[in-house]
């Protein structure tokens, strides 16, 4: 399932926000599916790889594992989740709340599905902090040029940052599948095979295969 957040996320409500974490959640446990643990803790390809906030000078240029990605993605979205619960009940923003998992602690799927679903409890629960009546006029801004964001917007600053990682999972899961496949003659051929060109009869996809965008009720 692809997906998507709506243009006015300042009218998000609780609930709406509640579902969409469970769908943007529910996408990366999808991914994990056929991961085994060497894929966690890969290294992949990355020319792109400039880290400007790493603790480490050393890590800025690093191409990030499966792991690391992970705990990056839950921080953010938890991060912006505990902010937007303070601004609902009318708190100013007074610094950031973050908290992050260290990378490299991360070596098995098991452990990835499991910060997956910590982070998901943490998130939902900081929903329940909303008031009945969320004090939606108290802003947050990142900068002088940026629009002020309300709670809604906040927490949904979050679950944005995180869907932007979403190609960068699919990336290094493909990546580390392929690596494990040239470890073996068969998985090389399988390689081989799937890289084989295919006629346009059996490449065009059925309508049943065509994913529509989680939707917000």
């Amino acid at each position: 399932m692809a997906f998507h957040l709506p243009d006015d996320v300042e009218q998000l409500t609780p609930a709406n926000l509640w579902t969409l974490t469970n769908a943007l959640i529910d996408d990366v446990q999808k991914m994990l599916r056929r991961c085994k643990d060497v894929d966690i803790t890969f290294v992949p390809v990355d020319p792109l790889a400039n880290d400007a906030a790493a603790a480490d000078n050393a890590d800025a240029s690093i191409a990030w594992t499966l792991g690391h990605i992970i705990v990056h993605m839950t921080a953010s979205s938890e991060e912006s989740a505990f902010l937007a619960a303070e601004l609902a009940r009318g708190v100013e923003y007074h610094g950031r709340s973050r908290s992050e998992v260290l990378w490299t602690t991360m070596a098995t799927v098991a452990q990835c599905r499991e910060r997956l679903e910590e982070s998901r409890r943490m998130r939902l629960a900081s929903l329940s902090l909303w008031p009945d009546d969320p004090q939606i006029a108290t802003h947050f801004q990142v900068s002088e040029q940026s629009q002020p964001m309300g709670p809604a917007a906040r927490f949904a600053a979050g679950l944005r940052h995180e869907s932007s990682h979403l190609a960068q999972v699919r990336d290094v899961i493909q990546q580390a599948r392929e690596n494990r496949l040239r470890q073996s003659a068969i998985g090389r051929m399988r390689l081989r095979l799937q890289r084989q060109p295919v006629s346009a009869a059996t490449s065009a996809p059925d309508e049943a295969s065509i994913t529509t965008d989680a939707m917000v009720h």
